[in-house]
């Protein structure tokens, strides 16, 4: 409410000045969140306290205080030791809850420390890059009808076991156990890239390979946006 109430009169601190202390109650409040353990929809408690505001006829833009709040977090997690890259590949997932960012934060520090962690971070930040400058409609599935080498077929063969191993652990937060699963995916991605050409001739084909990736850049940046990882 103190949050809401002050962005929404205008009052959000700037440079060095913060006369109601609002930088010191966004931590305040993240901290015990995350340190109380309370997994709660923290976006839905800013729309609600926005939502006080209306008989004075202000409002404060819920996604900049999420922002801010998350900001406040920098500071908080530098000081636990965690890497700026790790806050920020989990930061750009913008997870609702705060106590779930935090559950992330832990997961992402120990998939770092596996030695398959630099080479899929590099691997989907190369997806990134290639989906980013496709030219043609990418479907949502791949179609197995398409796949015709054997690097691509193996692939396919293990992001589809990914998902499956990963579906359970991924809807009850067991963020360490989904990356632990995916982190057994590189031998079969270091393989497609060496042996497969995307951007093929045939627009079926390549549409198909940019699919097939596609869906192993979704789940690898399931728990965080490790393409940061890499350098």
């Amino acid at each position: 409410d103190t949050l809401a109430g002050g962005f929404a009169a205008g009052l959000k601190p700037t440079g060095n000045k913060d006369p109601f202390a609002l930088r010191r109650n966004a931590l305040g409040l993240a901290r015990t969140v995350i340190e109380s353990g309370f997994d709660l929809d923290l976006l839905a408690l800013l729309t609600a306290a926005n939502k006080a505001l209306r008989a004075s006829n202000v409002q404060a833009d819920v996604a900049e205080l999420y922002d801010f709040i998350l900001d406040r977090l920098r500071g908080y997690y530098a000081d636990k030791g965690v890497p700026a890259s790790h806050f920020n590949a989990v930061a750009e997932l913008k997870p609702k809850s705060l106590y779930d960012f935090d559950r992330r934060i832990d997961a992402i520090g120990t998939f770092a420390q596996l030695p398959e962690a630099a080479a899929l971070a590099a691997a989907n930040k190369r997806i990134g890059n290639i989906l980013k400058k496709a030219d043609i409609e990418i479907p949502g599935m791949e179609d197995p009808a398409l796949l015709g080498e054997p690097a691509e077929l193996a692939l396919a063969e293990a992001v589809e076991a990914a998902y499956d191993d990963t579906g359970h652990a991924l809807s009850q937060g067991d963020y360490v156990d989904v990356l632990a699963h995916l982190a057994r995916l590189r031998p079969q991605v270091d393989a497609f890239f060496d042996a497969v050409m995307v951007n093929a001739d045939d627009p079926k084909v390549r549409a198909n390979r940019l699919a097939l990736l596609k869906r192993l850049a979704d789940r690898l940046g399931s728990v965080a946006a490790i393409e940061h990882l890499s350098a």
